[in-house]
């Protein structure tokens, strides 16, 4: 089924109204304790995480949802259900993470979001919604509408005054390559004329995006490996919607687009993800780690 662009803000509201009220779904458990359950997913820590309220969220969005399904024959994948693969048979898809960065969530800090893409069959994301509950911050995006956030459009300072920010995920204390990592990104800024690295670590990988997006320069990425993991399609489509409305750079390690309908998995670790608030800053980080 073709969208038009009537379709796609219509699709757009839709999932803002999902993502705010799961967000207030969320914010309503900030401080009461949440058991956390393991899955088998990934071999990274995050993925490896659930609890119930990733699972209230996703159902109070689907619910939202489920009348566009049958409306704009649409498919569903999201995060804590069997991928029923009909993302290969319909024109479009949601692309759904109800509470991307579970481990900070349970660590009662901030860097948690929800986050809702619509992705055609091409792999291409069309709308991009990210909601932040702590900063009640909705980003939205739409293919040929740009970016909004909380309702007012919004354009990306690529000035190039101040250290470049390095953005992490709230597991990247622990992993091995840190320190090799950061020097690599030293390397770059020194380079591209940046006077300094902050590195700045603990949100999910979606809210991490999105802080490149506004806080530029700034970059966020994850190397391609043989393990599954790397985050999830559910991770990177509406930022990368968003990323795409904005004129910035996110795509795999080597400057392709995202793959965002991969066929053999879920995962997004077979060639990695790049967001970076330039396609040279990009490039550059890509030649240091080569």
């Amino acid at each position: 089924m073709k969208l038009t662009d009537e379709d796609l803000r219509a699709l757009a509201d839709e999932a803002c109204r999902a993502a705010t009220e799961a967000g207030a779904l969320i914010a309503g458990y900030r401080d009461r304790e949440v058991v956390v359950r393991e899955k088998d997913a990934g071999t990274g820590l995050a993925s490896q995480v659930v609890t119930e309220v990733d699972e209230r969220s996703e159902e109070l969005i689907l619910r939202i949802l489920e009348p566009t399904l049958g409306r704009y024959d649409l498919a569903v994948l999201t995060e804590e259900r069997e991928d029923d693969r009909r993302r290969f048979e319909k024109d479009h898809f949601w692309c759904i993470d109800p509470l991307d960065g579970t481990l900070p969530f349970t660590r009662g800090i901030p860097g948690y979001s929800v986050s809702i893409a619509l992705v055609g069959r091409d792999g291409r994301a069309m709308v991009g919604v990210v909601f932040d509950p702590v900063e009640g911050k909705l980003y939205r995006a739409v293919t040929g509408g740009g970016v909004e956030i909380n309702g007012e459009a919004f354009r990306p300072s690529l000035r190039k005054e101040g250290a470049l920010k390095f953005f992490c995920d709230c597991t990247f204390p622990m992993h091995p390559d840190r320190d090799a990592l950061i020097g690599e990104v030293e390397t770059v800024a020194s380079c591209e004329g940046y006077p300094g690295v902050e590195v700045i670590e603990g949100a999910g990988g979606v809210l991490n995006a999105c802080h490149v997006l506004t806080e530029g320069p700034a970059c966020y990425f994850k190397k391609p490996k043989m393990k599954q993991g790397g985050g999830s399609l559910w991770d990177f489509a509406a930022t990368a919607c968003l990323f795409e409305e904005a004129g910035l750079h996110a795509r795999d390690f080597d400057g392709r687009p995202l793959d965002l309908n991969r066929s053999d998995s879920t995962f997004m670790n077979h060639r990695g993800v790049c967001y970076a608030s330039t396609g040279e800053l990009a490039a550059a980080l890509r030649q240091a780690g080569g």
